[in-house]
Parts: C-alpha cells; structure tokens; sequence
C-alpha cells in the first residue's frame, strides 16, 4: 500500500510540523482542527515559523518554488467528513489515553475501512490507544511518533502492538523513506511510559534537573555542557521547554 493522502488531527506544534514535513515530502496533507482561530495558527506556524517554509528558503534548506509546492499540498479543515477518504490519519492530540480513544472512534465512523489510523503519542501503549477502533481496523492501528520539530529532526518511532500488520509497518516505514525520515520499529511496552529515545532521554533529564536543583549549575550552562560537551544539538531543559511550548 503506498500512502499518498493524509490526514492529520489537531494543528499545534506537533500536528502542524508532521504535516509540513510530510507536505514537503510529497504527500497531500489535511490538517484538522476545531475552529478557525486554531488553523490560521496551524498555517501561520508553517508559513511563517522558527522551522516554517519561509525560514527553509531564508536559511537556503529549500527554494522558494518547493516551499510553494509543499504550501500547495497543505489544507485544512474543521470537518472530518472531509478526511473520508485519505489514506492515513494522523492523531497528534494532547497526551491523554480517553481524548485519544475518543477521537479515534469518531474517525473510525468517519474514514474508508482501509486506511491507516496512527497516533503520534510519545509514550502511551498503542494496544490501549487502538481500544478506541474496532478489531477489524486493528491491523491497521500504529504509532507514528514524530519528533518535535517535526520538520527538521528526522527520527520516527514506529510503534507496533500484537495486532498490527506487517504491511501496516510497512507503508509507514516506506512513507517515512519518501519524507526524508528514519524510522525505528519499537514493541508495544504496556505499562511503561516512552520507547527508545523518549526512555533513554528522560533519564538524561532527571538528571540535569537534579544538577540544577543542587545549585551546581545554571540552566543555560547545564544546556551548553550538552550542547558542546556531547554535540548535543539543543540542551535538555531547553528542549523540554520548546516541545511543549514551540519553537519560537
């Protein structure tokens, strides 16, 4: 199966970034959301943002004639009636277990029994996520987890529960190729929270928040160590900051 059209449910820093990554890519991206104030929020983050197309042509990462051909493969919705026929859904909604379920029953109703149904949780169990389909859609059921921001950093953890098909991981990993994407397989882990990265990074982070509640460093030099001590490319507390915040 070759995915070609997707949709994408919520347009913050997460949605709006893995719809511009996969736009540039190649694919026809629908972004979702619920009213207008928060799409022109979406457009505006990729237009005009920190990682946006306008900021790509400035910095020399692209032409001005393929930022205005990913622009033109980008739209965006407020009805997920209009979502009915992609080929792959995309949920990047906040990090709660029942929203999730919830939205992806909805979708269940809404979109062509064949397509794809991924959620970019960055932790959550993938065979709690996929409770919220029915069984037949199950094989169909992934994680997709981006890392943010989703247009510049190139890992995506495919997370694969007991269910899920091998053609399901399959038609992931070759749209990640086509994205300019590495991916990763990853087994469903109930019961713990992260995969590969997430797991080995939060570690890091507990750290260097004991470093800097023990008065040893500053937050900005507790970043720099990282950033010239291990080629980090952003510091740990500063990245925390910026992925829940976005990247300004």
């Amino acid at each position: 199966m070759s995915i070609e059209t997707i949709g994408i449910i919520g347009g913050g820093v997460m949605g709006s970034g893995i719809g511009q990554a996969l736009a540039v890519g190649g694919a026809q991206v629908t972004i979702r959301d619920v009213n207008d104030e928060m799409i022109a929020k979406s457009r505006a983050t990729i237009v005009e943002g920190r990682y946006g197309l306008n900021r790509g042509v400035e910095r020399g990462k692209t032409t001005q004639e393929e930022a205005d051909a990913a622009l033109s493969r980008l739209s965006w919705t407020t009805d997920v009636a209009d979502l009915a026929g992609v080929d792959l859904i995309i949920e990047a909604v906040p990090e709660e277990l029942d929203l999730k379920k919830k939205v992806f029953a909805e979708l269940d109703e809404a979109v062509k029994p064949e397509a794809i149904f991924a959620s970019n949780t960055s932790g959550l169990a993938i065979s709690d996520i996929n409770k919220g389909v029915s069984e037949a859609r199950r094989p169909r059921f992934v994680g997709m987890h981006f890392f943010s921001p989703a247009p510049v950093m190139q890992l995506v953890e495919i997370v694969h529960a007991p269910e899920t098909a091998e053609e399901t991981i399959a038609a992931i990993e070759d749209l990640c190729s086509r994205a300019g994407k590495a991916s990763v397989r990853v087994k469903d882990a109930p019961g713990r929270y992260g995969f590969i990265a997430n797991r080995i990074y939060f570690a890091a982070v507990r750290e260097a928040q004991k470093v800097l509640e023990e008065g040893i460093a500053s937050p900005e030099d507790i970043n720099k160590a990282m950033v010239y001590g291990f080629k980090w490319p952003i510091g740990p507390l500063a990245m925390i900051e910026g992925a829940t915040k976005g990247w300004q």
